[in-house]
This record gives C-alpha cells, sequence and structure tokens, in this order.
C-alpha cells in the first residue's frame, strides 16, 4: 500500500513538472509574440508616471490637468492590454493549427 502511495506522488511531481514546463513555455511564446508586436509598432508611449500636482496654479493648470492625464495612461493601458491581447489570440491560433 506504501508503495501506490510513493507511486501516486511521484506521478503527481512528474504531472506538475509538465505542466510548470508547458505553462513556462507558453509565457515564453507569449513574451516573444508581444515583444515582436511592439517592434512593429512605430513608437510607442509609455505610461507617465509622474502625477499631476493639484496644487499649482490656475494659470499652469491646464498643462496639468489630472483628468488629461488619466486618460492619457488609459489610452496607453489599453493600447498594450490590445498588443496582449492580440499575442494570446495569435498563440492560441497556432496551438490550434
Amino acid at each position: 500500500m506504501e508503495m501506490v502511495k510513493v507511486a501516486d506522488e511521484m506521478a503527481g511531481k512528474v504531472q506538475k513538472t509538465e505542466q510548470d514546463a508547458f505553462v513556462l513555455d507558453r509565457r515564453r511564446r507569449l513574451h516573444e509574440l508581444v515583444v515582436a508586436l511592439i517592434q512593429q509598432q512605430g513608437e510607442l508611449e509609455l505610461l507617465d508616471g509622474e502625477a499631476p500636482r493639484l496644487d499649482v496654479a490656475a494659470s499652469s493648470a491646464q498643462a496639468h490637468d489630472p483628468a488629461r492625464w488619466l486618460d492619457r495612461n488609459r489610452r496607453v493601458l489599453q493600447r498594450y492590454q490590445a498588443l496582449v491581447r492580440s499575442a494570446v489570440t495569435i498563440d492560441a491560433l497556432l496551438d490550434a493549427e
């Protein structure tokens, strides 16, 4: 009975190792696809990490408008999400072939 238990544990570890290898391989493929898609983009914007200050004078408020800052970062993030979704779709289509 003890041998069966040990064999089951070993089989579970082998299966987990295979699953881990599959996940790592898929992650690597997705990463390569995303990088390839990014390289095809012209100029890709980065998120603006400099948050606008809310205590600025009214004359320069338009340049530091929090709504504009949030909207720009939202658009940049959506563009990256679209790249990732495209990579996932391409990978799924390749797996289906």
